[in-house]
């Protein structure tokens, strides 16, 4: 789709926060409605371990399916670091608690741990065109065996 609307990086950084928020909040935005709407209807959304989600329905499964996995989850908005690149394309690098159906987690606790993230957004006419999200999707901390240097962590 053309671009029709000139946005500032304040404006695709609102549109991200509203993005995170929302997921914090169950999928449901300040306005109350689906998180989906935020996506332009031909978005992608990459999740790992999942792969890339193509267009509103399939962000909608991949949330639906990594989600249901969640207990809570908490973004700590205070300590973002926002890198505007120019164009459409900001990134946003945080931090997280909540608790995973297989335990709890809180960045930094243990240092190794689930908890940090960093996103990558593509936001062109309000709405998110791509995000890309980048984390340890290992919550819980459970999959030490295959890392030898966590033995005994």
């Amino acid at each position: 789709m053309i671009a029709t609307q000139t946005m500032t990086d304040e404006q695709r950084k609102s549109v991200a926060l509203e993005y995170l928020k929302a997921f914090d909040n169950g999928g449901v935005t300040s306005t109350g409605e689906s998180i989906l709407e935020l996506f332009a209807p031909d978005a992608q959304v990459m999740f790992p371990k999942w792969g890339i989600a193509n267009g509103r329905e399939e962000i909608g499964q991949m949330f639906g399916e990594v989600g249901s996995k969640l207990k809570s989850i908490r973004h700590d908005y205070a300590n973002f670091n926002w890198i505007f690149g120019g164009g459409d394309t900001i990134v946003a690098e945080g931090t997280s608690y909540g608790e995973h159906e297989d335990g709890p987690w809180r960045a930094g606790v243990p240092e190794w741990g689930a908890g940090r993230w960093c996103d990558v957004f593509e936001i062109r006419d309000f709405k998110i065109q791509r995000c890309f999200i980048y984390l340890d999707p290992d919550y819980a901390g459970a999959d030490k065996a295959r890392y030898p240097w966590l033995d005994g962590a």
